[in-house]
């Protein structure tokens, strides 16, 4: 029998990930792996390849040629084994489809996936990271996790967490920095996206409202998953979530200096169609991800400064 000429199949599945997501942070908060186990992946395919399948850009990475014509066969393929796979198992494991926005799946959930699958390993998640709102009646998820107010039709929503705000430094540009007294003394400092209307509503329930403007403006990024990259590396002082970034906060990448929080109207809800509130893998998932949401907020508060 002919030996097959097989790339590493961990490699191709890190590979088809990256690909998909053109990202290779959130490619590992849906494998759970680190960013440099997935750049480590990628090389490794690279150079059994004899090619470059990315072209690494400041913002990020977009396929190469090679890569752009590799990427359809290794779809089919990774479908075609999942399928194969999803019949072997037959009724011996649930399959949890679930639709996550990409701040909460790489800060949060994509972190401690493992825990559920651990507890419950009878329940196989799927978990997609997309900024779209998906249909969950016909668009193959059972659930989701959406932001907003809530009041979506036909769907049974749980809170999971209110938007919660406050500005987040690194250690050394707080260490390099004049001392931050009072919240106004923030505006001394590079702010990472000025044109955040969270930073308006934090200065505001500060009692800073009337400067609207920081003396030293850097950049618009529109997503907390970047700016709090950005932070971590001193680049500037980001208006963040501090849930999201509950790690960041215990190791010391990142600082508190002020206990205030800002708040609004949305939030962060689990949803999913009426008719499947009684599903044993949805109620499942529902109040594990509801315990560890608990204990993660009670973590907040752990490297405040001020």
């Amino acid at each position: 029998m002919t030996r097959r000429n097989l790339p590493p199949l961990a490699a191709i599945r890190v590979f088809e990930a990256a690909a998909r997501h053109q990202n290779f942070t959130l490619a590992a908060s849906e494998l759970g792996m680190t960013q440099a186990a997935v750049s480590y992946q990628i090389k490794l395919l690279e150079e059994r390849i004899g090619a470059a399948l990315f072209v690494r850009q400041a913002r990020g990475v977009t396929l190469s040629e090679v890569g752009a014509r590799f990427l359809p066969d290794t779809t089919r393929a990774l479908d075609l084994l999942s399928d194969a796979y999803s019949k072997a198992q037959g009724q011996t494991q649930e399959t949890l489809s679930i639709s996550v926005l990409p701040t909460f799946a790489v800060n949060i959930l994509g972190l401690r996936l493992a825990d559920f699958q651990q507890a419950h390993p009878e329940i196989s998640v799927r978990m997609e990271i997309s900024e779209q709102i998906v249909d969950l009646e016909n668009g193959g998820f059972d659930m989701a996790i959406r932001a907003g107010k809530g009041g979506w039709p036909g769907l049974r929503q749980h809170l999971l967490l209110k938007h919660s705000f406050t500005p987040l430094l690194s250690p050394n540009l707080l260490d390099n920095a004049q001392p931050l007294k009072t919240p106004s003394d923030i505006l001394k400092l590079p702010i990472l996206d000025p044109t955040d209307p969270w930073w308006d509503a934090w200065l505001s329930a500060a009692g800073v409202a009337g400067q609207a403007k920081p003396s030293i403006p850097i950049g618009k990024f529109g997503s907390q998953v970047v700016e709090g990259q950005a932070a971590i590396a001193g680049k500037g002082v980001a208006i963040l979530t501090p849930a999201f970034f509950s790690s960041a906060l215990r190791s010391g990448e990142l600082v508190q200096p002020f206990d205030l929080l800002g708040s609004d109207d949305n939030a962060y809800w689990l949803v999913y169609p009426e008719h499947r509130r009684s599903s044993r893998k949805i109620q499942i998932f529902r109040k594990w991800i509801e315990h560890m949401l608990a204990d993660l907020q009670k973590c907040e508060r752990c490297s405040s400064v001020g």
